[in-house]
């Protein structure tokens, strides 16, 4: 892929958004989730780079029929890609990366111990919402794991909401 060229997701990108059959890396997904037929493959690298995923993430997505450029891959009906009731723009994109990061990190960090953190974020519909829940994912993984790695998690997140 050049610099320039623009991926979208192809239908089976869109279905994996939804159904998570593939069990992706979660920077995979996390990726997965930003492209929207808008920004171009540098902006998405250095996406990738600031979640710390690989160099190649957009080819391992595009290898896996994922992603793609031109007309096999037309970005999502309209309707599709309101991501959260009241989300539009930029906004509903930034919501749909902090939501997978954030249910991504719990699923990792916590395991089952966070099942109820994690129905606490599947109910935000707003990135605003998500935002609010950032301090008690850090408090949890303090007490799972340790302040470090807590600290380096909520950089990670608020990097990727923009905050």
């Amino acid at each position: 892929m050049r610099d320039h060229d623009i991926p979208s997701k192809t239908q089976a990108g869109r279905d994996e958004i939804d159904r998570r059959t593939r069990r992706l890396a979660p920077v995979l997904r996390s990726l997965l989730l930003v492209v929207d037929g808008q920004r171009d493959v540098a902006q998405l690298r250095a996406m990738a780079a600031s979640l710390h995923g690989p160099g190649d993430a957009l080819e391992q997505l595009q290898a896996l029929g994922l992603v793609g450029i031109g007309p096999q891959a037309a970005a999502p009906p309209p309707q599709a890609a309101a991501v959260a009731p009241g989300a539009n723009g930029d906004a509903g994109s930034r919501y749909s990366v902090l939501y997978a990061l954030m249910s991504d990190a719990v699923r990792e960090q916590l395991g089952l111990r966070g099942y109820f953190l994690q129905l606490k974020i599947e109910r935000c519909t707003t990135l605003a919402e998500l935002v609010q829940v950032l301090p008690e994912l850090r408090a949890a993984v303090v007490k799972a794991r340790d302040a470090a790695l807590a600290d380096e998690l909520d950089r990670r997140l608020r990097t990727a909401a923009q905050l």
